[in-house]
């Protein structure tokens, strides 16, 4: 069964080459989203004194991005490999210690447009 696979990583700068490592390890096909967590939006419009009518879409303009989801959808074999490729690239031993972010791996019952694994992965 495939499985979607997310990884929310306050690593910003690190997320390509997460999304990079997963493609090598077979991922069909890696998306990678600029986002922003609503606790860091708070604090950080805190700090720039923005007044509460300001909307978050003007204020997310205004500030640096503070994460990066990157997500693929790959057979279920997988799934272990790119968590680990994940560790590997944000330098940590296991995505629960702080600061690294959040991974989480959800079933698809099904799916369309996805190209087959690729088969000349480099593990």
């Amino acid at each position: 069964m495939a499985k979607l696979v997310m990884l929310i990583t306050t690593h910003v700068e690190k997320g390509l080459a997460v999304a990079e490592a997963w493609e090598a390890a077979g991922a069909p096909g890696v998306t990678l989203i600029d986002s922003y967590g609503l606790h860091d939006l708070r604090e950080r419009s805190k700090s720039l004194e923005i007044p509460l009518f300001v909307s978050m879409a003007r204020l997310m303009r205004q500030i640096e991005q503070t994460n990066q989801t990157i997500m693929a959808v790959v057979d279920d074999d997988l799934v272990d490999t790119l968590i680990d490729k994940a560790c590997k690239v944000l330098e940590t031993e296991s995505l629960d210690a702080e600061g690294n972010g959040v991974a989480f791996v959800l079933p698809v019952d099904r799916t369309i447009g996805i190209r087959p694994r690729r088969r000349d992965s480099a593990e």
